[in-house]
């Protein structure tokens, strides 16, 4: 049953995780070490050798811009920001989440016990 589990809060993660990045990217011109800090500190753990290829991913669907810039510690680094299309996909996702956030919480309310809380 755990490996049930685990399978499943792994899909879970990985389909909300272009949401939360995108979210992420909106806030402004981002590192990608600025993007992966923000997952953590939201406990949405992800490596950099899983957010490179949806980056590039994003990037081809013309989700993303970036430019380059100098850095003071080595080569130049990546920012990325959102395009019009993809602050427009990232408002779509959002409302998404939203009415996946209200079916499970309503679905589920009269099977939790005292101590779950969703």
């Amino acid at each position: 049953m755990e490996s049930i589990v685990e399978n499943t809060k792994v899909q879970m993660r990985k389909g909300i995780l272009e949401l939360c990045i995108l979210g992420v990217i909106s806030k402004g011109e981002v590192y990608t070490s600025d993007i992966l800090e923000s997952l953590k500190e939201s406990k949405l753990l992800v490596v950099e050798g899983t957010i490179y290829p949806l980056l590039t991913r994003l990037k081809n669907s013309g989700l993303l811009a970036y430019v380059w810039k100098e850095s003071n510690s080595g080569p130049p680094r990546k920012y990325f920001t959102l395009t019009p299309e993809g602050m427009q996909v990232l408002d779509e996702l959002t409302l998404t989440w939203a009415e996946l956030e209200h079916a499970v919480r309503t679905t589920n309310k009269n099977s939790l016990t005292n101590n779950q809380k969703i």
